[in-house]
């Protein structure tokens, strides 16, 4: 096994330029679609985001992973319907502001989390991921209580939402731990 702990550099070899905007455009479009995946509920919406998000942290690392979610939020504020339901720029003053901006570091904790050889098993991996997507309740949960109050914010903006954590969590370290096995497969052949 190669020194290598992001799968994006181990496929990718050495990052250029070219590769590593391609990545975050790539990673912004696949958050963005994931965000239109979504479970209309109030007031915030049940999306596919952070499993896309957990993937792009966990295969780009820290860094990139964070400047892909950068990148996604540029684009909601130019206007772009990158958003859960197609919101844009919008949606960074509304209600579910805090979740947005809390996938930065989302992002970035995965992906850190990569880079230390922390999520590599499915277990550990999973592990990671749950804990790295409950951090982003924080600030989601403090900016929504500032429209709805805390205890509301918790039990509409938190608590229906730790089931699908855990799956999309063990969903993304199935992702991540399958591209691993054709990255070792691909260099056991060559």
């Amino acid at each position: 096994m190669s020194q290598d702990r992001v799968l994006s550099k181990a496929v990718l070899g050495r990052q250029t330029l070219l590769n590593t905007v391609g990545l975050i455009l790539g990673g912004s479009l696949f958050v963005a679609l994931a965000a239109q995946v979504s479970v209309p509920m109030y007031p915030v919406p049940m999306t596919l985001q952070t499993l896309a998000i957990l993937i792009v942290g966990l295969t780009y690392g820290a860094r990139l992973g964070a400047l892909t979610l950068l990148a996604y939020l540029a684009e909601g504020a130019m206007g772009l319907p990158v958003f859960a339901g197609g919101g844009n720029g919008a949606s960074l003053v509304g209600p579910t502001a805090g979740f947005l901006f809390g996938f930065v570091p989302m992002a970035y904790l995965a992906g850190l989390a990569a880079e230390k050889g922390l999520a590599r098993g499915l277990v550990g991996t999973t592990v990671v991921g749950a804990v790295v997507t409950l951090l982003v309740f924080v600030p989601g949960v403090a900016w929504l209580s500032t429209f709805i109050g805390f205890e509301t914010a918790v039990q509409a903006g938190m608590l229906p939402f730790l089931l699908g954590m855990v799956v999309k969590s063990a969903i993304a370290a199935m992702v991540v731990r399958g591209g691993w096995k054709a990255v070792e497969a691909y260099r056991a052949k060559g």
